[in-house]
């Protein structure tokens, strides 16, 4: 695993994440229960992450004042697990495999073992996922990919409110999750580096065409 010490949501980190499926993104592959998703889905996160790495910009960046005011109760809710569980809790920018392919941007990493993904819903869902005790579907996927990314032990999932008790499940790989995980990413880069060859190539033809045009416009234009 390597680590980009550059803080999230900066320009850096969203620089990083561009044109590469991360741990937050990889449910459009994976269902929740460890099935490789088909059909239109997929497709299109294929030519989202395409697009992404050809023009170097995403689209799907979050409104500001909405990741401003997230970013100041997961301070809080970082404090208060730390206090809670007395754990180390480093703030990370991003992580990525030892290939740079796979990328995660932990809410926390916990001693040595272990890591941290924190959520702060919104009141009426706090309160369903407290009385729940489990990580909402939505977000069993990204869990075992920051375990997938990272290769550490285990992941504690948050929710945290202001308004009702806080809820900590702790998460181990699932080796049904994680082959799923491997197996619709070496798909998904199969599709992708073969598109990414054939633009490419259909890009250099057509610079090397006008670059061609250009000149042949030019020593007529000299005779």
């Amino acid at each position: 695993m390597k680590i980009l010490d550059c803080p999230q949501g900066s320009g850096e980190w969203k620089k990083a994440r561009l044109g590469i499926p991360t741990a937050s993104t990889l449910s459009q592959l994976v269902t929740p229960e460890g099935k490789l998703r088909t059909g239109q889905g997929p497709e299109t996160f294929l030519y989202r992450k395409l697009c992404e790495r050809l023009l170097g910009y995403s689209n799907d960046d979050a409104n500001s004042y909405d990741m401003e005011q997230g970013a100041v109760l997961e301070r809080e809710a970082r404090g208060w697990y730390a206090f809670e569980r007395d754990a180390d809790v480093s703030e990370v920018g991003f992580c990525l495999t030892d290939d740079g392919r796979v990328g995660a941007s932990p809410d926390g990493l916990v001693g040595t073992d272990g890591g941290l993904e924190i959520k702060c819903f919104a009141p009426e869902n706090s309160l369903r996922t407290l009385l729940s005790g489990e990580v909402p579907k939505d977000y069993v996927i990204q869990v075992q990919a920051s375990l997938w990314v990272t290769g550490r032990a285990w992941w504690d999932f948050l929710s945290y409110s202001r308004q009702w008790p806080a809820l900590i499940v702790r998460v181990e790989p699932d080796p049904k999750m994680q082959r799923s995980i491997r197996l619709a990413l070496e798909l998904f880069y199969k599709k992708y580096d073969a598109l990414l060859a054939r633009i490419t190539a259909m890009r250099d033809a057509e610079n090397a065409a006008k670059e061609a045009a250009y000149y042949a416009a030019g020593k007529g234009g000299r005779d």
